[in-house]
């Protein structure tokens, strides 16, 4: 059965058209049937519409049946929104069915809707840089997004890089039935303190981000520690950090890596890295708000959610 994916836009206006053209036309090449919301591409100041036409769109992908929502873009401006998203509605259109899939600033909606209902997104691809890429979309999204839209995607696993090896010395303990959440760090970290950060004990938070100096990483990694969240969690795992700015002769061998093994000194959780997901081009598929298993083998990492489809229905 043809899968029919709802397209809209609820934060940053598309500015690059050709390539969301490119991904409509890539996601139809695949076999899929696309559906475009009616103001995805409308803009007001930097945002796809004001905020009564966003809110209006997330109305309609969360009311339009399909198997997948997924954003034209990331950006932002859904932080500005969350006291007036219909939580009820996404969480209903989810329980029928119709998965709902993004990253970057979507990181507001997927952890807003978790700590209010309880329901599961994915973080995954965009429309317009993934699926729409100048050099052609990657083949291990797709096939990770065609493996989800399928029912096929039981988990994911990648190699811990070699200079972490190391760090690993202690092998990892298999972590059972703990919860998935996270995303873009900067997202997250803004949500702290509001009713839109999920209050998640002895969960897997992966993060990611984009454009941040290792400073700024640090930064919201250590609000996110003095406010007691990394301490409760049963792992950390961070995935791509890219588009790093970083102070030539200024910063003195103080980079990510730094960051990662002072934050490795200061708890006693695993603190993994490599995951493939972010702004980069490979990224795999999350269930943010899932339940979880995760085992290593050396530099081998598992992570597990099983058969999450529970709708293979006709519409």
């Amino acid at each position: 059965m043809t899968k029919h994916i709802y397209i809209y836009s609820p934060a940053s206006a598309v500015r690059d058209r050709a390539a969301f053209k490119r991904g409509v036309a890539r996601l139809k090449t695949l076999g899929y049937e696309v559906e475009i919301d009616e103001a995805a591409l409308s803009v007001h100041q930097r945002f796809a519409g004001d905020d009564a036409v966003r809110l209006a769109a997330i109305s309609r992908a969360a009311a339009s049946h399909a198997d997948v929502a997924l954003i034209a873009r990331g950006g932002y401006g859904l932080t500005r929104i969350l006291d007036a998203i219909p939580y009820k509605a996404i969480a209903r259109a989810i329980e029928h069915g119709t998965e709902f899939v993004g990253l970057s600033d979507f990181t507001a909606l997927q952890s807003a809707l978790f700590a209010k209902t309880g329901a599961v997104t994915w973080a995954g691809p965009a429309v317009g840089e993934d699926f729409g890429a100048e050099e052609g979309a990657d083949d291990i999204m797709e096939d990770c997004f065609g493996d989800f839209t399928s029912g096929q995607g039981e988990g994911t696993g990648w190699r811990v890089p070699v200079r972490d090896a190391a760090a690993m010395a202690s092998p990892l303990k298999s972590i059972h039935g703990a919860t998935l959440w996270g995303g873009n760090l900067c997202v997250l970290t803004s949500l702290l303190g509001t009713p839109y950060f999920p209050a998640v004990d002895k969960g897997v938070l992966f993060v990611e981000d984009v454009n941040e100096h290792p400073y700024r990483i640090e930064r919201m990694l250590d609000q996110l520690r003095h406010a007691g969240v990394l301490a409760r969690q049963k792992a950390i795992v961070l995935g791509q950090f890219t588009g790093m700015r970083k102070i030539p002769g200024y910063d003195r061998g103080f980079d990510l890596q730094a960051v990662v093994t002072r934050l490795r000194g200061l708890l006693k959780i695993p603190v993994l890295t490599g995951l493939p997901f972010g702004h980069v081009p490979t990224k795999v598929m999350l269930p943010v708000g899932a339940k979880v298993e995760m085992a290593a083998d050396g530099r081998d990492v598992f992570l597990v959610w099983g058969h999450r489809h529970h709708h293979d229905h006709a519409h």
